[in-house]
């Protein structure tokens, strides 16, 4: 831990709340580049993330985390998602907000996200399209899988009930630990994390999930940035077989997919350490390839296209 440097701090969103975030720095060198965290939904960053981190900022990269509304150390009802909009909003706001420090703004960009935070980053993707230089898609919740997913019946009814009581817990589902993390020594250290949520959805929450993983899948096709997905092969919380079909239907021309036989869902925390380095090794090929390579575009053509974003995200804010 002594080549590497960890801060936190909170700070205020637009709708007047603290949320939680943190940073993992190379200490005697420059950063090769900034990536930025996406967690999955009920962890948190601090703690559920520190591998990645911490792997990450060894590996040459600056790496900044936010813990979500209601989320880890972030003020809000836990694991209550009012807004996914305003979620992945609050990612942007404090994202672009380090990207534009002096010392930062000529360094190349990427977004990691893990389950629903892979969401999170194809939205931020969607809402600033040329800012990101590249995207880390870890088992990415491109849809909910059919053995996750209640009967339709009872979506139809829950929808219905979200109006009335959205912050109920009452959403029949598996409990996610026992069948994402595949060793038990690392499935009860998730366990005995006190800023994760193990109770069921609340229903909003459910309903913004539900939602959101439908408005994703029907826009695999729009997706333009450079990516790299990994999926573990017998992961039964998100499909792997969507992430095929981004891989597929993507009109990025930087694009590659990786899956890994017999590994369940937390491919990068869950599995024995011999399968999180193979892992993590291809993550920090694929980071290093991209990080050391020359940016086709000059710096006013990338602030053009940045300027671009902001104009149409405030337009979208109007």
């Amino acid at each position: 831990m002594d080549s590497i440097r960890y801060e936190e701090e909170f700070i205020l969103n637009r709708r007047g709340l603290n949320l939680f975030t943190c940073k993992w720095l190379p200490k005697d060198q420059e950063p090769k580049a900034l990536i930025f965290i996406c967690h999955g939904y009920a962890v948190e960053c601090s703690i559920t993330m520190k591998g990645t981190m911490t792997r990450l900022a060894k590996a040459g990269y600056a790496v900044h985390g936010i813990d979500y509304e209601g989320h880890g150390k972030s003020s809000g009802l836990q694991a209550y998602i009012p807004s996914f909009d305003a979620l992945v909003d609050d990612c942007l706001d404090h994202f672009t907000s380090i990207c534009e420090r002096i010392e930062n703004k000529k360094k190349q960009r990427f977004l990691l996200g893990e389950s629903m935070g892979g969401v999170v980053a194809l939205l931020l993707h969607q809402k600033t399209p040329t800012f990101w230089d590249g995207a880390i898609l870890v088992a990415p919740m491109c849809k909910i899988a059919e053995e996750m997913r209640p009967h339709p019946i009872v979506i139809n009814i829950l929808q219905k009930l979200c109006k009335i009581i959205p912050t109920w817990k009452i959403i029949p589902t598996k409990d996610i630990v026992d069948i994402a993390i595949k060793m038990p020594e690392k499935r009860q250290e998730a366990l005995a994390n006190r800023y994760c949520y193990h109770g069921k959805p609340r229903l909003k929450t459910g309903n913004e999930l539900l939602m959101v993983s439908l408005e994703i899948e029907k826009n695999l096709n729009k997706v333009s940035l450079p990516f790299l997905i990994v999926h573990g092969g017998d992961d039964i919380v998100t499909d792997p077989s969507v992430s095929q079909s981004l891989y597929e239907l993507a009109s990025s021309t930087d694009k590659t997919f990786k899956l890994y036989p017999g590994m369940w869902h937390a491919l990068t925390s869950g599995e024995p350490e011999e399968n999180i380095d193979l892992v993590f090794s291809d993550i920090v090929s694929w980071l290093d390839n991209r990080a050391t390579m020359i940016n086709s575009r000059s710096e006013s053509e990338r602030k053009a296209a940045h300027d671009d974003d902001k104009f149409l995200l405030a337009s979208s804010h109007d």
